[in-house]
């Protein structure tokens, strides 16, 4: 494709094909997909997956060729707006011929018959993502670049969409999915569940999570509250771990404002996972992390405040991670001292110890690079940026800033920038010092007193 004029996003240039350096050869940006139809099919037994994706597009420039990015999966056919097309698919990209030109603003339909054994997208520097097959089941993990791997998308995180998803399972298995349960219909031995995802969402945050699980309903938050975990999971630590999950929902919403979706979901599957992993509304924990165990308590934090941050509010360049992990961490030493453990100063003292001797490669918050971008660094310096901001400003203003921030850029994409300019429109106080200190310098700054 013919490299066209850039576009605009939050106030920065983006490259024609959405591709970002830290994730590169996904996303188009010459269109954005504004909802997505799935219609799945998964046979447990064998990992087994056909489906019809209708995607409603939005040309951002004259089109005549789009591309897509799907992984493993093989294509059967592609209609454009009802109408049999040309394309091609190779190393995960699919390329689909218009058959005319759409002019810049005009909408366009792409619907997509596919099918195939679904793999986990592989990355020598990110690792693997997506579809994942579990002793008795289905895992989707999807940051930063594994969305292809079950669906074909634009697969960028500054095309947000909404979503309907309706997948066909073996009767007997419960399905979760990042959006809200529609209905769930049997016929014969197979069961479809269908949902809806009304509020904007990244590609990355989109997840289908498939167990022999139960649904056990959280009263006590300002929006519906559960837990989906096995059959025969152990009591012990549970409660520690999840039954909080209605009190720190509150908790933040005092903090940060109003809880940016319908309902939250936390599911426990019956593998042990090495980290929990983030989705919209839902979040995925192994049965390894119900335990009275900090380590583990602060990651439902942690998870439950990615829905503020990272998924309402959410990224336009992967190089502003920071906006998710360091915020998400912060809120984990907010719950801290919440519930009377550390206090949020504490904290700080200990990882600002840790993170300045550490001995890992230079790392510049602001711009970590794709080998670092999930580095134990980019979280706690993260958290360590915003405890020197409030110490800088004040409590008062430093939650104005949160709240506000939240408010003003709900289901929006972002930048480091953006957020600058609106800390020191909030506080009225010059704070570029603070943040290039901190952002963009290597040497780690001492906290303010």
């Amino acid at each position: 494709m013919d490299r066209q004029p850039d576009r605009t996003v939050g106030g920065e240039r983006v490259r024609r094909h959405g591709t970002d350096d830290y994730v590169p050869g996904h996303g188009d940006a010459s269109y954005d997909v504004e909802h997505y139809d799935l219609v799945l099919d998964y046979k447990i037994v064998g990992n087994r997956l056909s489906g019809e994706a209708t995607l409603t597009c939005r040309a951002l420039q004259p089109v005549s060729r789009v591309e897509l990015d799907l992984h493993s999966l093989n294509v059967a056919r592609v209609h454009v707006d009802g109408k049999p097309a040309k394309y091609t698919h190779r190393f995960d990209r699919l390329a689909v011929t218009l058959g005319r030109t759409v002019p810049e603003g005009e909408d366009f339909e792409l619907r997509i018959r596919y099918a195939g054994t679904p793999k986990q997208v592989r990355s020598r520097h990110l690792g693997d993502a997506g579809w994942e097959e579990l002793e008795d089941g289905v895992l989707v993990a999807a940051q930063p670049h594994g969305s292809p791997s079950w669906f074909p998308c634009n697969d960028r995180p500054d095309n947000k969409a909404t979503y309907a998803i309706a997948l066909s399972v073996a009767k007997g298995y419960h399905v979760a999915v990042a959006g809200e349960l529609v209905r769930s219909t049997t016929r014969g031995n197979m069961t479809t569940w269908t949902y809806r995802q009304d509020d904007p969402m990244a590609t990355y945050l989109a997840t289908v999570q498939v167990g022999d699980y139960r649904v056990l309903e959280q009263k006590g938050a300002p929006v519906p509250v559960r837990v989906v975990a096995p059959a025969s999971r152990p009591r012990a630590g549970f409660e520690a771990a999840f039954g909080k999950q209605p009190q720190m929902l509150a908790f933040y919403v005092e903090l940060f404002g109003d809880y940016p979706f319908a309902s939250y979901t936390a599911v426990i599957t019956d593998d042990d996972l090495e980290i929990p992993l983030e989705s919209q509304g839902l979040s995925t924990f192994g049965r390894n992390f119900m335990s009275d165990d900090w380590e583990c308590i602060r990651l439902v934090a942690h998870e439950l405040s990615h829905q503020w941050w990272g998924n309402s509010v959410t990224l336009t360049h992967w190089r502003d991670i920071w906006l998710h992990e360091g915020f998400a961490c912060y809120s984990e030493w907010l719950w801290s001292e919440h519930v009377g453990l550390m206090t949020v100063g504490e904290r700080a003292e200990v990882h600002h110890d840790k993170v300045l001797h550490d001995d890992g490669d230079e790392l510049l918050l602001g711009d970590p690079g794709a080998e670092l971008m999930f580095d134990d660094r980019v979280y706690k310096r993260g958290a360590l940026t915003l405890h020197a901001l409030r110490l800088k400003v004040g409590d008062y203003a430093f939650f104005e800033v949160l709240r506000t921030w939240s408010a003003a850029q709900r289901h929006a994409n972002v930048t480091t920038a953006m957020f600058v300019e609106h800390a020191q429109a909030v506080t009225g106080e010059d704070l570029a010092g603070l943040f290039q200190s901190w952002l963009y310098e290597v040497e780690l700054p001492p906290l303010p007193a």
